[in-house]
């Protein structure tokens, strides 16, 4: 009985130091979030796909309100201030500043809404060479070399900056549909909702994956508790696991399965 006594007493003294110490770093944590001031850039280009970015858009606008004004967002486009027509005939958007690189923070790139194939103007494959032929891949060149900014996109916005090099054996994933022309493209695919390559590229699959990719972001750089209030707001809750290049890889049970895993 004394054993257990004592036993019970020294988990108790452990107790006593380890959760004021949890306590605090989780305090801490939390201070260092609230103090933080965010900007994100959500692009526009000829074509867009409306859903890729008011997803995002509403997301990242409602962590403005939750925070009291610590992060802010707005419309940009390569050309600076102007109408931008989205894709399929949609309604237009107004970009509300030119794109800045430069600008520390998170830039959000959405890709097209159009034909999934086919060489008519209307094709997703065309708006987004149109879009890079804007200059935009140059700026996001400049963006992805930036040590302050985050670069996520939504859907096809992967797709984009692959046409121009910059996914180059950098893991990432798109819309179904366009896997296997980002692998083409020199990416390395992986079948997941949200990928994030390092802490300052992240992408998301489909359409709505926008949504998760902005609440991820928010998570991160904000803390859950806003995340959580956002996800209450909108009754939706983030969907999937976010893929990073870390921690243990999955044994490959395919044809070669006495070969070492491998990573797509």
């Amino acid at each position: 009985m004394k054993k257990i006594f004592g036993l019970l007493m020294s988990f108790t003294l452990l107790l006593s130091l380890v959760i004021p110490t949890a306590s605090a770093n989780s305090t801490e944590n939390q201070e260092q979030a609230a103090d933080k001031n965010i900007h994100v850039q959500i692009v526009l280009f000829d074509g867009f796909d409306l859903l890729d970015v008011t997803g995002p858009y509403e997301v990242f606008a409602a962590a403005e309100m939750y925070t009291g004004g610590k992060v802010t967002v707005e419309l940009v486009s390569a050309e600076g201030k102007r109408v931008v027509p989205s894709g399929l005939n949609g309604p237009s958007l107004e970009a509300q500043a030119a794109l800045d690189p430069k600008r520390s923070g998170i830039i959000v790139v959405p890709g097209a809404s159009g034909k999934p194939a086919g060489h008519s103007d209307d094709s997703i494959p065309n708006i987004l060479k149109q879009a890079k032929d804007t200059g935009l891949t140059r700026l996001m060149k400049q963006a992805l070399n930036n040590k302050e900014v985050t670069v996520a996109t939504v859907c096809g916005g992967s797709l984009l900056l692959a046409m121009d090099g910059l996914l180059k054996d950098r893991y990432a994933v798109t819309n179904s549909i366009g896997m296997p022309a980002l692998a083409a493209l020199g990416a390395k695919t992986v079948e997941a909702r949200v990928v994030e390559d390092g802490p300052r590229l992240v992408s998301g699959g489909g359409v709505t994956s926008g949504l998760d990719v902005a609440l991820y972001l928010v998570e991160r750089e904000l803390g859950p508790q806003i995340a959580n209030a956002i996800e209450r707001l909108f009754e939706y809750e983030r969907r999937g696991t976010v893929w990073k290049a870390e921690g243990t890889t999955p044994m490959n049970f395919g044809s070669n399965a006495g070969d070492a895993p491998e990573k797509k």
